[in-house]
């Protein structure tokens, strides 16, 4: 019986498990959880949020286990639901809900997979507060080092789904916290001057964090507790802008007419030359065909892939953020009553996952032009955030607490032992509390936290790990097949937008596929069903 450890029980190694179902025969398979309790995730665990923070991806888009999400939501009491301040007679498949109650969805569904998988023959072993340290593998197989000591068994195939990657809670001060998730949620923020680095969803989070210990939202109200009077939170960045409400449009997605794969892999067959410009012409045909009004509107033939991003945001940095916010929330809500689609919205949320195709094979100076260009446009347009959000942020704000503040491109940061320093061209500005909400950094070989996989993997000279269809590892030769990589903060040098749901579902049942290899090396395939 093949062995395969999977390192990690979030939502990649979920899927991850339920892939491996598809298996032709049973499989012996362990799965390693650093936290106390398997199937979770770090982003949906009641350690790391409150019930106020929300999921950004409704039923409708979040792949099924076995059940959908909210065919399992509507299996839940009232009572248990209220706990959540949810509503069970108003639930619907496009709701944004309390993150903690997807993660007792994943939780759920994975003890459900764990019995599945007995059912069917599998070896399952859970090892719960079990944090893989070590990772050594050769041509013979893995073994790992588990909370610092040999683990006893050999793995044929080790799944690497370790998920996020946030400083630790011991790099936290009272006056700083490098990431909203490095203790924010157990520590004591007094009522002061909170500054907040970075205005999407994970600065919201962080805004959150600190608002619930000094009041309650009240339907649409926030009632600052009297004596927090003066709290205030600045949310910061380079532009000053607020993400937008979510907005609708079809699910699952229609197919793009000018852009599609095939044109992509036609362009990147041409080579890198030039590769982001002919992309780029592309994606305005396929703008023009959807919606030609609003690229006349904003001058889109005049445009190209560098100049795109201030258009996008000049009307936004014209108004205020709250008055934009506000303006974008009454669209977005009336839209969705009329089940309305606004074409050139709906493209460009399409248009990301197809040019995402393209990073790879981009030379290293459109490579950096992505990044400082169509990258932020995509990110705006798929990271709107549910409309609950905005009515919290303006609850705040119109409570006289929340804040924002455009830095500009040349600002100063100096965090210091009792407050942090902002230095921008115009202002000094001081916090007594400083956290940093900047998001997910892509990470390097370097950077991993397997000594001798790191070693490994620098020993090839590259800064990256290369891995197949399949996320294995092909560099080294002498661990070819392996080692599944999947876990995302390596992955999104080439792969900006990976960190959603559906990703994590698409790259599991990848990496399962490394289990289906027999000893020729060839995969065998089975049609799966959940009987």
């Amino acid at each position: 019986m093949k062995k395969i450890a999977i390192i990690g029980s979030g939502p990649t190694g979920i899927y991850t498990f339920y892939s491996l179902l598809q298996n032709p025969a049973p499989l012996s398979v362990t799965v390693f959880e650093q936290a106390d309790e398997a199937g979770v995730g770090m982003p949906y665990s009641d350690e790391d949020n409150s019930r106020l923070m929300l999921a950004n991806i409704a039923s409708i888009e979040i792949p099924p286990l076995f059940i959908t999400y909210l065919d399992w939501l509507k299996s839940l009491s009232e009572s248990h639901l209220a706990r959540y301040r949810v509503d069970k007679a108003t639930l619907h498949d496009r709701q944004f809900l309390p993150r903690i109650l997807l993660g007792e969805y994943f939780r759920d569904r994975f003890l459900a997979i764990v019995e599945k998988a007995r059912q069917r023959g599998f070896e399952v072993a859970i090892h719960e507060a079990s944090a893989v340290t070590d990772l050594d593998a050769d041509a013979d197989g893995v073994t790992l080092s588990v909370n610092d000591r040999p683990f006893p068994a050999r793995f044929d195939l080790a799944v690497v789904a370790t998920g996020h990657v946030w400083p630790d809670e011991d790099e936290s001060t009272r006056t700083y916290f490098p990431s909203p998730w490095s203790g924010l949620m157990d520590a004591r923020i007094s009522a002061c001057r909170v500054g907040i680095m970075g205005t999407s969803l994970s600065g919201l989070d962080a805004a959150m964090a600190v608002a619930i210990q000094h009041g309650d939202f009240v339907q649409d109200r926030f009632i600052l507790d009297e004596a927090s009077r003066q709290l205030r939170i600045t949310l910061m960045s380079r532009s000053g802008i607020l993400p937008e409400a979510d907005f609708y449009c079809p699910i699952p997605y229609e197919p793009l007419e000018i852009l599609t794969e095939a044109a992509v892999q036609r362009e990147i067959d041409k080579g890198d030359d030039g590769l982001l410009d002919r992309v780029y012409t592309l994606m305005v045909e396929e703008l023009k065909l959807a919606d030609p009004q609003w690229c006349e509107e904003i001058g889109l033939h005049n445009l190209d892939a560098d100049s795109l991003l201030e258009a996008w945001y000049a009307d936004r940095k014209k108004h205020d953020p709250f008055r934009w916010a506000e303006e974008n929330l009454k669209e977005v809500e009336q839209n969705k009553r009329d089940k309305h689609t606004v074409a050139w919205r709906y493209t460009i949320l399409r248009l990301h996952e197809v040019v995402q195709e393209i990073v790879p094979h981009l030379n290293e100076r459109d490579r950096e032009r992505f990044k400082k260009g169509l990258q932020r446009v995509f990110i705006d347009n798929y990271a709107a955030i549910p409309s609950q959000s905005i009515r919290r942020l303006l609850a705040l704000r119109e409570a006289g607490v929340l804040s924002v503040m455009a830095l500009g491109n040349d600002y100063q940061l100096e965090v210091g032992s009792s407050q942090t320093v902002i230095t921008t061209q115009d202002n000094v500005y001081r916090f007594d509390v400083y956290i940093d909400a900047r998001g997910q950094k892509p990470l390097k070989v370097k950077d991993l936290p397997f000594p001798s996989l790191r070693r490994q993997l620098m020993a090839t000279g590259e800064a990256l790990p290369a891995f197949g269809d399949d996320y294995t590892l092909t560099a080294p030769a002498s661990i070819r097949g392996r080692v599944a990589f999947g876990a995302i903060p390596w992955l999104m040098h080439d792969q900006p937008f990976v960190q959603g749901l559906s990703e994590c579902a698409e790259i599991a049942k990848a990496m399962a596929k490394a289990a289906e290899r027999n000893a020729s090396g060839l995969r065998r395939t089975l049609p799966y069903s959940d009987d």
